[in-house]
């Protein structure tokens, strides 16, 4: 089913400027470069069709029964990049039922051509073929075996893809990991970024996004409240419920904006530049330390061990909450690898058993495996559609499987257990990494979904496989064949250039969407960029990494979001900033990375210095925490350590669910918190430089430095006895590769609950306490 977005006429025509007011002028001169000029308004509703549309003149606006007054104050910034904008709305006389007011960005000679942002919801303006009307659509026939098939996204709010007929978003502040819109022009080399607020005291703003018929003039709208006809939902649409306000003499409302017009070469450019400033308005986050890195592992192993299920299938740690098994992406044979570190004789015994089971059961004939099994023992298919046969398996799981077999191997090894190690765990390896190189070859790319057997593309397109770089890396190191890292660098390359340099996304990556636009596939992109730095120490690497990070973080809550009263998550008091957002399909954040430690970022921060990518990292965590149910601070209320995949701040779901957790589980979540623990060092130190930062939650101050050693107090504040682990080493050592599984060698060091510990770092690293 085709949805079409009712757009009122008067939104529809692009007026042109008034006199304007000393303010107004100046956002309008600031402005010029991208041919942008503003316009306060005023506008009238029934319910949530818009009647009419007024502009203010010189900052004045009569009607028959009201007058209104709007000031608009600017604050130049450092820079001529950036202008501070607050607009001021204020009825001066009468009474006024149902209206809303809003500043509209308008722009001309605007182009289809443009890259249009709103931080997790909105990429490239989603000006892409869209399917069905709900969650996780069935793929038409003609999208199998289709090498010409177009990115195609599922229902969401988008741009339209043909000429001449209404183009128009509408969103919610709270839709938005950031609430910005941003845009790129390659015909005037510019980037635009407008940051604005979570809201007013009318509740959530607005944001409408517009283009006229012929698609050269553009408006950008942010309204105060909120008055959508229609609110987006997972691959839909339903009623808003939204309210335009009742006015009172006297009552006033401001909208504040802090905008960038800049010189920008490419989409890359914007991306990195709204990493630089997606906090500059909203102002720093406030994360709170709750747990120990070291108790959410202590729960969440304890979690994990609890799930140890023996079925007809195989033996396993079930990812879900069924006895099914589902192979890597939310956690099969991925929440193995924390058990496995734990260096304990049953649960070692117990991951033996399942990679033994994903290999003997779940591995085809071509070297790519199925991407679960039925507790019964039979296949599951994935993207099932019953005009075409065989069954298909998702690429990005294949991905998973590489990355994480060669790293439990590496972790046996790192044990002293290298004689636990089934040599066709190291076969199966070896064969899926061939496989992925014949598909290479033969293709081009990786697609997203192949039949397991034969080794085709059953659908192409998507950046279903942006996590092979990574796996191949390790294999070619494992097995030392060049040519998987041949591959890896050549599939990396066109993975950048065709995604995230021509489109501004990676997308694809989730079991349970289309070919949207997601976090997953960002974070595994990512993941895989910086193996390959590691591996090559090519710089080339190392700078596509820093542009990827920053489309990670369009995807991450940057400020601590206000959410209704009486939510869970309000209640609670908790500061969400650090919450993923899925996918434009699956309108939510949750605690951590789909599935993973993000120890990407961190070692990004190390390779660069660039402390943004450890605030992003810090702030996922902390997040994260926020959401794990514990003593005192009861989430899912289904045992201490769970958590669920649901952080919602907005409306995509029903109101009644915004800001609730639900009394459920997500393995995944549990795994991400698990390797979090692991694979991000407590607190970093860079011994002979002024460089410490502290990932685990506690607080720590570097006392002095002397003759190579580094004093340290860390306090410890949670009501939990914390264990955590120092990773120091000298600014030189920094530039060296942080092996897969180092972490297993940092030292650990005790505080209480309530206590503060003083110890010394000596210059090899090594701890004193």
């Amino acid at each position: 089913m085709k949805f079409n977005i009712s757009i009122p006429a008067c939104v529809l025509v692009l007026l042109s400027g008034f006199s304007n007011s000393f303010g107004q002028a100046q956002v309008n001169n600031f402005l010029k470069d991208i041919r942008g000029t503003i316009y306060p308004q005023v506008s009238w509703y029934s319910g949530t069709h818009r009647d009419s549309t007024h502009q203010f003149n010189n900052g004045k606006l009569t009607d028959k029964t009201s007058e209104w007054s709007c000031t608009i104050k600017t604050t130049p910034g450092n820079g001529s990049d950036m202008i501070d904008l607050t607009a001021h709305f204020r009825l001066e006389k009468g009474e006024v039922v149902s209206s809303a007011v809003s500043i509209a960005f308008e722009f001309s000679n605007w182009s289809t051509e443009n890259y249009v942002l709103v931080p997790a919801i909105v990429y490239n303006g989603n000006r892409y073929r869209a399917i069905g009307n709900g969650y996780n659509p069935e793929y038409p026939k003609n999208m199998y075996y289709n090498p010409d098939v177009p990115l195609t996204i599922s229902n969401n709010p988008r741009l339209a893809l043909n000429p001449g007929v209404p183009s128009s978003i509408e969103l919610q502040t709270t839709n938005a990991a950031t609430p910005a819109v941003c845009f790129f022009s390659p015909s005037r080399k510019r980037g635009f970024i407008l940051l604005t607020e979570q809201g007013t005291r009318l509740g959530n703003s607005g944001i409408t996004i517009t283009e006229n018929l012929e698609r050269t003039k553009a408006i950008i709208e942010i309204t105060a409240p909120s008055v959508r006809k229609l609110a987006a939902g997972f691959g839909d649409f339903h009623s808003s419920g939204d309210l335009a306000a009742d006015w009172r003499k006297g009552d006033e409302v401001s909208l504040r904006f802090r905008l960038y017009s800049f010189k920008a070469g490419s989409i890359p450019d914007l991306l990195e530049k709204f990493m630089r400033v997606r906090k500059s308005l909203t102002g720093p986050n406030h994360p709170r330390n709750l747990a120990p890195a070291s108790k959410i592992f202590e729960w969440a192993t304890d979690v994990c061990s609890s799930t140890w299920i023996t079925t007809p299938a195989g033996s396993y740690y079930a990812p879900e909450n069924s006895e099914h098994f589902q192979l890597g992406w939310v956690s099969g044979m991925i929440n193995t690898f924390p058990m496995l570190s734990m260096n304990d004789k049953k649960e070692r015994e117990r991951v033996v058993k399942e990679l033994d089971f994903v290999v003997d059961k779940l591995q085809g004939e071509s070297g790519y495996f199925y991407g679960g099994i039925m507790a019964s023992g039979e296949i599951r298919p994935e993207k099932a559609n019953p005009q075409v046969p065989g069954v298909h398996a998702m690429v990005r799981k294949n991905c998973d499987v590489l990355y994480w077999m060669i790293k439990h191997i590496l972790l046996f090894k790192e044990q002293g257990y290298a004689k636990e190690i089934n040599r066709k765990w190291e076969e199966s390896a070896e064969k899926l990494a061939k496989a992925f190189v014949r598909t290479w070859k033969k293709y081009g790319q990786f697609g997203q979904y192949i039949d397991p057997e034969s080794g085709e593309i059953a659908v192409f397109n998507s950046t279903a496989g942006a996590a092979a770089p990574a796996g191949l890396v390790l294999a070619s190191d494992y097995f030392h064949e060049k040519e998987f890292l041949q591959v890896a660098m050549e599939a990396a390359n066109y993975y950048y250039n065709r995604d995230v340099v021509k489109q501004g996304l990676t997308g694809g990556y989730c079991a349970d969407i289309s070919q949207d636009p997601d976090s997953e596939s960002a974070f595994g992109f990512l993941k895989s960029l910086m193996a390959l730095y590691y591996c090559t120490h090519d710089k080339q690497w190392l700078d596509k990494a820093e542009v990827a990070a920053a489309l990670c973080a369009t995807w991450t809550l940057s400020y601590d979001a206000t959410f209704p009263t009486a939510s869970q998550i309000a209640q609670l008091k908790s500061h969400m900033a650090g919450a993923v957002f899925a996918s434009i399909q699956n309108k939510h954040a949750a605690p951590g990375i789909c599935t993973s430690s993000g120890d990407y970022l961190f070692k990004l921060y190390r390779a660069t210095g660039n402390r943004l990518y450890a605030d992003l990292i810090n702030d996922i965590q902390h997040a994260h925490t926020e959401a794990v149910d514990m003593p005192g601070h009861r989430t899912t209320h289904v045992g201490f350590g769970t958590s669920l995949e649901r952080i919602q701040p907005s409306d995509a779901e029903g109101r009644e669910n915004t800001g609730n957790y639900g009394h459920d589980r997500n393995s995944w979540t549990e795994t991400n918190g698990m390797l979090m623990a692991m694979e991000i060092p407590g607190i970093y130190l860079q011994t002979d430089k002024n460089e410490c930062y502290v990932f685990d939650q506690v607080e720590a101050k570097v006392l002095n430095r002397r003759q190579g050693t580094t004093k340290l107090s860390i306090s410890n504040k949670t009501p939990f006895d914390a264990t955590l682990s120092i990773f120091a080493e000298s600014s030189k050592e920094a530039k060296n590769p942080l092996g897969y599984v180092d972490f297993a060698k940092w030292p650990r060091i005790s505080v209480k609950a309530g206590a503060t510990a003083m110890i010394t770092v000596l210059s090899n690293g090594q701890i004193k306490q």
